[in-house]
């Protein structure tokens, strides 16, 4: 990958504290969800669980840095059409935007679209606002996305 350290920019969505019930009480660990892209059509996400805040938010940013992948833009700055991304009870809705528009989302759905590189788009998420899954949606919404443009070898 040609991609350095500091192009990367890294964005926790969510931090949960979740608890495992032993038989001495309960053990409590942290799962966090963590957000990585380039800025310029490359995004990816990540979950970790560890003991500690930073622990669990390292091990998911490793994660998101494994799973990039490159999306397709529109003069580099929003998406060439209407789609629509599902997971689970997660329905987000996003449509391109003209110039100066800027990004019109909510919390996750926005991590993902401005790591990514997105500045010009209307969203909305129906269903659940579960971070993990409106995250999921998202991801899916933009693997949808194809180029309609004719190529310059078809004239």
């Amino acid at each position: 990958m040609e991609n350095t350290q500091s192009d990367l920019q890294e964005r926790v969505v969510a931090i949960n504290r979740v608890a495992k019930v032993v038989k001495g009480g309960r053990r409590f660990s942290f799962a966090a969800l963590v957000v990585a892209g380039t800025g310029q059509g490359e995004v990816g996400f990540g979950t970790g669980k560890a003991g500690e805040v930073p622990e669990a938010i390292g091990k998911a940013g490793r994660t998101a840095k494994k799973s990039l992948k490159k999306m397709i833009l529109k003069e580099n700055r929003t998406i060439p059409h209407q789609v629509i991304g599902r997971f689970g009870a997660a329905k987000v809705i996003m449509i391109p935007a003209a110039p100066g528009t800027g990004v019109i989302a909510g919390g996750p759905v926005r991590a993902v679209l401005e790591a990514v590189g997105i500045k010009d788009i209307l969203t909305k998420c129906v269903g659940t606002t579960n971070p993990n899954n409106a995250v999921r949606a998202t991801m899916d919404g933009l693997s949808q996305l194809i180029d309609k443009r004719p190529t310059k070898s078809a004239e």
